[in-house]
């Protein structure tokens, strides 16, 4: 045996020693500017961590690790190392919030080993807003491949936390088979311990208040066809929510509900936005940090708003003469596209789609069109179907589209977040870009990032959508209460079809029947810039264009559909909701009141301050009205709403 040389022996021990030290000792990272802390540890082999902002603990000590094929490492660790770095980064969005980000984050990346010395990477990164973690599992011998069975992650509320949470559906259920797809209520205010609406947990994001402490939001970014989606499974009353993969049966059991990957393997981000206000949550950038564009984008896609006949006047509507006056209308609005919805192939049919879509186009209109993506997962009837499952298939309808002159498709129905699913996903937004078409998702999941990761998405609806208006007077009657929910969940973390602005008073056709709208005309068109989306779907009708006054028409010719910055001006879930965006030099303020009862307003608005700024308001009779003003030089601004009403301030 070779003798050890005298110069080596102490830097031997010097590095036996730290690696002991840190099997005892929490290794800490924190925020830029030192606000948010979080830290990792051993608690008897098994890794946690916990978070917290200034001095007020947000998640108490939370379980990490993996359970996979080659081990588990979720228990009997050991710490090898501990290494801090910083995080710059700086890019552009043309589909979201912002146009702009710089992100600064502090990194912390904990190595621990299992017994068979395999290694898991636990890394941190936690900026001003938010703190994010990823798993990353090497190998000591050569392994190419890892299926991770589950996860030990889970989140730990402190005990007096409450909850604004949807509830994951059960696989299978729902019309025609169709669930889960994110479409649920919330829970509200609610303790924790209470059983979720179906007994399986929740779906991201999950937003919880921490007492008077503040807010955090929890979710995930960066899921791919490498990876299913997760969820929160069921908590008890000690607040702990552990992550879960997918339910068996979701997608007709088609698929496993565990992870496949190659080594060595890397999982999706788990985010955490948290602050004394919902002001980092509204204005949170996390699921764009995080990620990286997968391809380069073939056409300069365009974003925008459209018409669509089926929301209000239903299927009967998808006929030729129907869809040359939602052209019209989108024309006469001048919006970018008309989304022509299920069964076109069946009551246009091919031939006369090539003539709408020329007519769309000598009117400056773009045509999306609306695809089943079912191959055998669900019972859903809507043709065209059995195109968007199958490669070929997908790829000749697309070359079709591409021929025609389509700019992009609505793909309806998935039902599931198993990676396989997932895998779809990617395949139809990688094969749309090949020509040259933009992509909105319906009866989906929840976007992960995938503003950034892919240059053709546009949209997800993901939410108890405006469809429900017109299929309930119940979701009627609590859509101004929604609207304070949405914008501080599901809209937080990416784009959301949501299909907003209805001026109707009946939602039918003919205004006899139906629904009853229930909120004011200002806060109808407030929900256009309040929900956020790449491609807006506004509910409106030809009939509004001769019903409405002029300066409402002039808005939603003029209104955005993707903004350069987006700031939290006041509201919490169930009272109101105000946010503001800019594109440009001009800023959108929208105000929603989540009351049934009158209130008066008295908002910050230090971008608007000694401005000249044009109010859309609540008149007595419900309509909108609008009047010109000055905000004075603190930039505050008081004003009235009606009972489920809303508002609108423009300016520079």
């Amino acid at each position: 045996m070779r003798k050890i040389s005298s110069f080596f022996i102490p830097i031997i021990f010097s590095l036996v020693a730290v690696n002991a030290g840190l099997a005892q000792t929490p290794a800490k990272v924190s925020s830029p500017d030192g606000h948010i802390s979080v830290t990792v540890r051993l608690e008897n082999g098994k890794p946690v961590y916990s978070v917290a902002h200034d001095s007020d603990i947000f998640l108490e000590d939370s379980p990490l690790g993996l359970k996979t094929s080659i081990g588990d490492f979720s228990e009997g660790l050991t710490i090898e190392s501990s290494a801090s770095n910083t995080i710059a980064d700086s890019y552009e969005l043309n589909r979201a919030k912002v146009s702009k980000v710089q992100y600064n984050a502090n990194e912390l990346v904990t190595s621990f080993t299992n017994e068979a010395k395999d290694t898991l990477q636990v890394i941190f990164r936690v900026s001003n807003r938010d703190v994010a973690f990823s798993y990353k599992l090497i190998g000591k011998d050569l392994n190419t491949k890892v299926k991770i069975l589950s996860e030990a992650t889970a989140f730990n509320l402190p005990d007096q936390a409450t909850t604004f949470l949807s509830a994951q559906a059960l696989p299978m259920t729902g019309w025609e088979q169709t669930k889960p797809s994110y479409e649920e209520g919330y829970t509200f205010d609610a303790p924790l311990g209470e059983a979720s609406q179906y007994g399986v947990g929740y779906t991201f994001p999950a937003l919880f208040k921490n007492e008077t402490k503040g807010w955090l939001l929890i979710s995930e970014t960066g899921v791919d066809g490498t990876y299913p989606g997760s969820r929160l499974g069921e908590s008890g009353t000690d607040g702990v929510f552990p992550l879960l993969f997918p339910q068996e049966g979701e997608n007709n059991s088609i698929g496993a509900t565990y992870a496949a990957m190659a080594m060595p393997a890397q999982t999706p981000w788990r985010t955490i936005t948290l602050g004394k206000t919902l002001k980092p949550i509204v204005e949170s950038t996390v699921a764009f940090d995080l990620v990286k564009p997968k391809y380069r984008a073939t056409t300069d896609y365009q974003t925008g708003r459209a018409t669509w006949s089926w929301i209000v006047w239903q299927d009967g509507s998808i006929n030729y003469e129907d869809q040359i006056k939602f052209i019209d209308l989108s024309a006469a609005l001048n919006f970018e596209y008309v989304l022509i919805d299920n069964w076109w192939d069946a009551n246009i049919g091919r031939d006369r789609m090539e003539e709408l879509v020329d007519y769309a186009r000598s009117k400056n209109v773009s045509v999306l069109l609306w695809y089943n993506s079912n191959g055998y997962w669900s019972n859903a009837p809507q043709t065209p179907q059995d195109f968007m499952n199958t490669a070929y298939k997908r790829q000749r309808e697309m070359a079709w589209m591409q021929e025609i002159g389509v700019k992009g498709i609505k793909v309806d129905f998935f039902g599931g977040d198993k990676q396989t699913t997932m895998q779809l996903y990617e395949d139809i937004l990688n094969d749309a870009n090949n020509y040259g078409l933009g992509v909105v998702f319906h009866g989906c999941t929840l976007p992960r990032g995938w503003e950034r990761m892919y240059p053709n998405y546009m949209s997800s609806e993901a939410v108890l959508a405006s469809e429900n208006l017109i299929f309930t007077q119940e979701a009627s009657d609590q859509h101004a209460y929604k609207s304070t929910l949405h914008p501080f969940i599901r809209n937080t973390v990416g784009a959301m079809d949501f299909g907003p602005v209805f001026l109707n008073k009946r939602l039918t056709k003919d205004q006899q029947g139906g629904s009853i709208r229930k909120t004011t005309e200002a806060f109808e068109l407030a929900t256009g810039v309040l929900y956020f989306s790449p491609i807006q779907h506004f509910g409106l009708t030809p009939n509004n264009l001769d019903e409405q006054p002029q300066f409402v028409l002039d808005f939603l010719k003029e209104v955005p559909a993707t903004w350069d910055e987006t700031v939290y001006i006041g509201g919490e879930p169930g009272d109101y909701a105000a946010i503001a965006r800019r594109k440009g030099q001009k800023w959108y303020v929208a105000v929603t009141n989540g009351k049934k009862e009158d209130r008066t307003l008295e908002l910050n608005l230090p971008m608007l301050k000694n401005a000249e700024i044009t109010l859309i308001y609540d008149k007595s009779d419900r309509t909108a009205g609008l009047k010109s003003m000055k905000i004075i030089k603190n930039g505050k601004l008081k004003f009235k709403l009606l009972g489920e009403g809303g508002a609108v301030i423009t300016g520079n």
